[in-house]
This record gives structure tokens, C-alpha cells and sequence, in this order.
């Protein structure tokens, strides 16, 4: 058993927070609402985290944030609660953080005589185009909390994979810190203690000479390797950022063995989702490609993407014209035009959506599992090297003596 806070609206309205001990959190939820409460949040004891107000007041939004948010609201709107009167709630419970002060605006629009499309859109820097569409379309259907409940999913979905590949790069990334460290100190501190006794040998092996040569330099201009990273990371993203560099960059990651077919994968999934949510709110086919084609990250799908507006117009259908780019993979083609032929293409695009969610987490898994070895044998290599030439240079003079 475990101890969970919770965070639910009584049957008045009013919003009550205690303790409760379940086996898991879907249990403890069960508990709340045999209580005669709608649970909005529910967190494991332990996982509470001491922070100061106003340092928890100044967190930017993150992905998870916008996924609770969306879950919140959806729980009360399915509860029967009135929109402002939940995001009201949602205030409340949040207080000055984040979501908070997000409910708060939110709220304010609305009483304003906005609709929450219109307030979403306002703040364009949260929400994406496909959020707004998703929700726009749910209120012209009047199913604004299945809308939320498909958007919670996807939310959820992408927040699980992110983690998934964050867990997985802590090793092979720890490792690399660690074996770079070993090489500075190897260049800086370790081979300069030799060098007195090379400075008199005439034919030094190229090996030896070399790797003088790059100590020297550690030892002489080590200082400025950070700010010279610094320097050219941030001529790298202002670069980046400019549409012309996106698109040979985008064209590059194709390109790449292993990368290339990863990419294509990621954004089959990423597109098919949003579109497939899209349609199953009764947002038009044309309208709903155009949003789904601006959540791609790689500007060249992107733009293939976009491409098959024009046929898809003229009836043409929707997998031939993707197909036509040749940056989708072609499984998914194949299941696209299946869904178009027998009616069901909003939920082909979704189970599409989670093949290649699969498949992509997998083949990440599987990169992440081989890079720490790759990492591990590339720089002993290199360790082992800059010492052998060190030490074969000095048993040749010893040799040389003699």
C-alpha cells in the first residue's frame, strides 16, 4: 500500500485536498470518487517536491504540464462542470504557478466573450496549431471533452516516449562525459610529464608527434574551447533557424543511414496522430492536413505533406500524393489507402500513428543500447592510443641508447 495526495471537486463545487492509502493511483482514484468527488490531481506522497513559491512560479510550461492541464479540464468538463467554472477550479488549485496564472488568462478571455479556440490562440506560444484546431472543432460539435480526452492522449503518448529516450540517453551520455574528462586530463596534465624526456629524441614515431603536438595546444589554449563551443553553438542555431538552413538540414537527416528511416518514422507517427485526431472531431480533410503538416518537425516532409493538399482536392485521395514524395514509409501508404477505400481512414491514421510509435521507441532503444559500448571501445581506442605512442617512443629512446 502507498499514500497518495489528492486534489478533487465535492459534490458542491468546492475543491478538497487530503490523503488517501491505495494500492496505485487508479486505485486511490476509485477511492475519491466513492467519496462523492471528481479527482483532478493525484501524486504519490513521496514524489512531493519542496520548492519555493516564487521559483515554482517562474517554471516555464512543459509539455507534461500542458498534458495535466488538458487531462484536468477534461475530467471536470466530463464531470458536468461549466467551462469557466472549471478553469476557475483549475486556478485555484494551481495557484501562482504555470497553470495557474495559464487558467487564469484563459478565464478571462472567455468572460470577454472569447471562445476557448480564441483564448488558446491567443497564447500561440503553449499551444500548437493542431491543439486549437482539435479544440475548435469540439466545440463546433459540441464534444469539447472527447476533444480534450483525444488531445490528452496524444500528449500523453508523446510525453511517454520523450521520457523513454531521456531515461535511456543518461547512460551513453554519463559515459561520454566521463571519458571525455579522462582524455583532458590524459592531454593536460598526464602527457606533459613526458615530454622532457622526448625533447632530445630525433625521429619521434608521427603517432607521438602528434599527440605532443595536441597537448601542447590543450595545455597552451585549453581556456578557449568554452567560450569558442559557446561561440559557434549560438552562429549554429541562428543559422538553423533561418528556413533555407532548416530545409538542406532536414534534407541532410533523410539522408543519414539509421537517422534518415528514424526520422521518417517519428514524423509518420506525429503527422498520422494529428490528423486522424483531427478528423475524428469533424475538422475537414483539406484544413486538418494543413495543421497536421505544420506539427512535422523536418521541413521536408513538412512540405510533402503539404504538396498533397492539391490532389487530395482534386479527389486524387491521400496516400498516392504522400506516396509520391517518397518520405513516407510505405507500410504506411498501404494502411492509409485501406482506411480511405473502406471509410475508415480516422482510425487507420491512428493505429498507423501507433505502429510507428512503436517502432520508433524500439529502434531508439536499440540505438540508445548500442551507443554506450560504441562510445566506450571509440574513446579506449583513443586513450590507448595517445599512451602507446607515449610509451613506444620512450622504449625506442631507451632502445636507441642502448
Amino acid at each position: 500500500m502507498a499514500r497518495f495526495t489528492y486534489k478533487a471537486i465535492a459534490a458542491g463545487g468546492e475543491v478538497i485536498d487530503g490523503e488517501i492509502t491505495a494500492e496505485s493511483r487508479d486505485d486511490a482514484a476509485r477511492a475519491v470518487r466513492n467519496r462523492g468527488a471528481v479527482p483532478v490531481a493525484i501524486t504519490r506522497a513521496r514524489e512531493r517536491r519542496l520548492a519555493l513559491p516564487a521559483l515554482r512560479a517562474r517554471r516555464r510550461l512543459r509539455r507534461a504540464d500542458l498534458m495535466l492541464f488538458t487531462r484536468q479540464l477534461e475530467m471536470m468538463l466530463g464531470a458536468g462542470t461549466a467551462l469557466d467554472r472549471a478553469l476557475e477550479i483549475l486556478r485555484r488549485i494551481h495557484g501562482q504557478a504555470p497553470l495557474g496564472r495559464l487558467a487564469a488568462e484563459l478565464n478571462d478571455r472567455l468572460r470577454g466573450g472569447a471562445s476557448l479556440a480564441e483564448a488558446l490562440e491567443a497564447r500561440a506560444d503553449v499551444f500548437r496549431p493542431d491543439y486549437v484546431g482539435m479544440v475548435r472543432a469540439g466545440e463546433a460539435g459540441g464534444a469539447l471533452g472527447p476533444a480534450l480526452a483525444r488531445l490528452a492522449d496524444m500528449l500523453e503518448k508523446s510525453e511517454t516516449l520523450a521520457q523513454s529516450v531521456r531515461s535511456a540517453l543518461a547512460y551513453p551520455l554519463l559515459v561520454l562525459i566521463l571519458a571525455g574528462l579522462s582524455l583532458v586530463i590524459l592531454l593536460v596534465y598526464v602527457v606533459p610529464e613526458f615530454r622532457p624526456m622526448l625533447e632530445g629524441v630525433d625521429d619521434l614515431p608521427l603517432l607521438t608527434t602528434a599527440v605532443l603536438a595536441v597537448s601542447g595546444a590543450a595545455v597552451a589554449w585549453g581556456w578557449l574551447a568554452l567560450p569558442l563551443a559557446l561561440a559557434l553553438g549560438l552562429v549554429g542555431v541562428s543559422a538553423a533557424r533561418s528556413p533555407g538552413a532548416r530545409r538542406r538540414l532536414g534534407r541532410l537527416r533523410l539522408a543519414t543511414p539509421l537517422l534518415g528511416e528514424l526520422t521518417r518514422r517519428l514524423e509518420t507517427a506525429r503527422f498520422c496522430r494529428t490528423l486522424g485526431a483531427l478528423l475524428q472531431n469533424g475538422v475537414p480533410i483539406l484544413q486538418g492536413l494543413e495543421v497536421a503538416a505544420g506539427t512535422i518537425g523536418n521541413p521536408a516532409i513538412a512540405e510533402a505533406a503539404r504538396q498533397a493538399a492539391g490532389p487530395l482536392a482534386r479527389g486524387e485521395g491521400l496516400a498516392r500524393p504522400l506516396g509520391a514524395s517518397g518520405h513516407f514509409p510505405e507500410m504506411a501508404l498501404q494502411l492509409i489507402a485501406v482506411g480511405e477505400e473502406s471509410g475508415r481512414l480516422p482510425r487507420m491514421l491512428e493505429q498507423v500513428a501507433d505502429v510507428y510509435d512503436r517502432e520508433t521507441q524500439a529502434a531508439i532503444q536499440r540505438m540508445l543500447a548500442l551507443l554506450t559500448p560504441a562510445v566506450t571501445i571509440g574513446l579506449g581506442v583513443l586513450i590507448a592510443l595517445i599512451i602507446g605512442s607515449i610509451l613506444s617512443a620512450i622504449l625506442g629512446s631507451y632502445d636507441f641508447a642502448a
